[in-house]
């Protein structure tokens, strides 16, 4: 799992012609300020957002889906979903050799998803985790703290990623 620091500016990625304004995730901007972070100026719930690869992104992408689960009023899910975030990115950082990575959440009626796309057509193994094992339990916390997950081979690259079952609010 990479590092909790980091200042990563994430890029959104624009699918058409007139590409307005980077929008401010909702409700992130006053708590940023409050805890002195930087205000994340793109929306992993709109569009897929562009990082850098290196550890101190996984940083930025959980600070990301944190405060898109907040706005959606799914807080509840947060540690499950920051862990699990970590863990996809530091794949996709440690073992694709990618410049850069992409991170979107989706939600739909009682479920959430969270994609992590990288270059590399290398998929993950989940491998048997053995008691003293210090490394190779990212894909096993994934398999066993999300309800689905898969990968999903594009022409470029792939997409991993995880659902989680979800109460919507009432």
């Amino acid at each position: 799992m990479a590092g909790r620091g980091g200042s990563e500016r994430p890029q959104r990625v624009e699918s058409g012609p007139a590409a307005g304004p980077l929008p401010v995730l909702a409700g992130g901007a006053e708590r940023a300020e409050e805890a002195g972070a930087p205000v994340l100026p793109a929306d992993p719930s709109l569009a897929e957002v562009h990082l850098t690869s290196r550890p101190e992104s996984a940083s930025t992408a959980r600070r990301m889906a944190l405060d898109v689960l907040c706005g959606w009023g799914l807080a509840a899910y947060g540690e499950t979903v920051e862990l699990l975030v970590s863990e996809l990115v530091g794949n996709a950082v440690r073992h694709t050799g990618a410049r850069s990575f992409g991170i979107r959440l989706r939600r739909r009626r009682g479920w959430i998803r969270v994609e992590v796309r990288d270059p590399s057509r290398a998929l993950p193994c989940l491998l048997p985790v053995r008691d003293l094992d210090i490394s190779g339990r990212g894909l096993f916390l994934v398999d066993h703290l999300s309800d689905r997950w898969g990968v999903d081979l594009q022409p470029r690259g792939k997409t991993t990623w995880f659902e989680l079952r979800v109460q919507d609010r009432a």
